[in-house]
């Protein structure tokens, strides 16, 4: 399936509305395809000086794979919260529930010219701040990236990769992914995707739990 624009349009037939949803982008593809799916919108809308999250899930079948197709101008403190009543209400219910239905969000892949997925249905998000107890990684929306340990070093996104494997902690530790509440969501799939192709490869000395996301 391939999309040469980055804008995904739903047409609300009901209202006889267009709404249009600009998508994040990344030079990367995760996963190309994915099939017995159902569409959820979240759309980017003001009133007044308010930004909102407009979530349109009219189409969504609980027992199939739901791709998440999100505005990327919103910011995480309204993306995330409809994400996770999306989630609890898929994981609650039993009547219809299909253990092999996965959660995607949708991105364009700048460089491919297409449609591309990032799967997230083992992530827990929790809207609060890590244990002091714990290590984690704190991404801010400037692009740099605070690591919380036994010290505190800040660096940019991009040099996650050598900061990893030259970190030396307790094997039994683990580090946390953290965002900034006010991160756009597009630059959160960025980091998101730059987590994914690291994480995938083990890097020695570090446990990372990428199954708890903190949104502070």
């Amino acid at each position: 399936m391939k999309y040469i624009t980055l804008i995904i349009t739903l047409i609300l037939f009901s209202c006889g509305k267009k709404e249009d949803v600009l998508l994040p982008k990344s030079n990367v593809t995760i996963v190309k395809e994915v099939e017995d799916h159902s569409p959820i919108y979240i759309f980017f809308k003001t009133e007044g000086k308010d930004t909102i999250a407009d979530v349109n899930r009219k189409n969504s079948i609980i027992s199939t794979n739901w791709i998440f197709n999100i505005d990327k101008r919103l910011p995480l403190k309204l993306v995330i919260p409809e994400v996770m009543k999306l989630q609890e209400k898929k994981r609650g219910d039993s009547a219809h529930k299909n253990e092999k239905a996965e959660n995607y969000y949708s991105y364009a892949d700048s460089i491919g010219k297409n449609l591309a997925f990032l799967p997230f249905t083992k992530v827990y998000y929790k809207m609060e701040n890590v244990s002091k107890n714990s290590s984690q990684l704190y991404f801010r929306k400037n692009g740099m990236i605070e690591y919380r340990g036994r010290k505190t070093y800040d660096f940019p996104k991009n040099n996650l990769k050598p900061f990893l494997y030259s970190l030396v902690i307790n094997p039994k530790a683990e580090i946390i992914f953290s965002y900034d509440k006010k991160m756009l969501y597009g630059d959160y799939i960025q980091c998101k995707i730059l987590v994914k192709t690291i994480v995938d490869k083990k890097i020695p000395f570090v446990f990372i739990n990428d199954e708890k996301e903190y949104i502070y």
